[in-house]
């Protein structure tokens, strides 16, 4: 157990890590805090594949929005600091990163899933069909620097606007097809296949996997950081804004009444 919100099992050569936050696994400052110590953990402990994936039917539904809304401009911005900090760990993690998306993948939830090397998505839940991505644009929010650009270096660019430009939600086959998702996996086959994917990963050289991932990411991570510097305020301007702020309360109001 690496943290009280999060579980780390050994499936042998697999690692997973599964949130376990409760609430759609909402990421908090918290739960952000222990993915990163979480990740640092696995590296040191001489992980060879990751599994990242959540519990029950939600793989994260993204920010805390209800606890969020009434914080004020240095919180939000602590916050997202603390998003960036966590997804860049997952993201330069230097072994396969493996997202086993279990359910709903939405906002803050879909960037988790970009950052990882390589995304299955479960086809139906019990509680339904899920669905997964960065709905920022429809609550009248941009997109923070570290989301920006990781999902312009990962998604082709056919899929920029419907994915960020309009922030859809895609059900998995439509998430296939904007290449969020590498595979989509039926229910009852779901947990084995994402093991096998791992099995199969484990079977890489990891000086040489560690090379070729530093390389290829490295020029996202040096995006996010100029982009940080230029849209970091902007970003919050659309967050503080009349137009952000109705649509959050509107979203909020509903998550409330479920």
């Amino acid at each position: 157990m690496a943290d009280s919100i999060i579980e780390l099992r050994k499936v042998d050569p697999v690692t997973v890590m599964t949130l376990s936050a409760g609430k759609a696994n909402v990421l908090d400052a918290t739960l952000l805090d222990a993915i990163t110590r979480t990740i640092d953990q696995v590296i040191a402990d001489g992980a060879r594949v990751l599994v990242v994936t959540g519990d029950g039917a939600s793989f994260s539904g993204g920010l805390a929005l209800p606890t969020l809304i009434d914080q004020d401009r240095a919180a939000v911005r602590a916050l997202m600091s603390s998003l960036r900090v966590a997804m860049q760990r997952v993201l330069e993690a230097p072994i396969p990163v493996i997202a086993g998306i279990n359910g709903n993948a939405i906002a803050g939830g879909c960037v988790l899933a970009l950052m990882c090397d390589v995304r299955l998505m479960i086809e139906h839940t019990e509680r339904g069909t899920p669905r997964i991505g960065l709905n920022e644009a429809q609550l009248g929010l941009g997109l923070p620097p570290v989301v920006l650009e990781a999902a312009r270096a990962k998604l082709p660019v056919d899929s920029h606007v419907p994915v960020m430009l309009e922030g859809l939600l895609f059900e998995p086959a439509a998430a296939l097809a904007m290449k969020l998702v590498d595979e989509v996996v039926p229910g009852d086959q779901f947990e084995a296949r994402v093991l096998e994917r791992g099995e199969a990963l484990a079977t890489m050289a990891p000086l040489a996997y560690a090379q070729i991932k530093r390389a290829l990411v490295r020029p996202i991570v040096e995006a996010i950081e100029r982009t940080d510097t230029l849209e970091t305020d902007p970003w919050l301007d659309t967050w503080f804004s009349p137009e952000g702020q109705r649509r959050m309360r509107a979203a909020v109001a509903r998550i409330t009444k479920k």
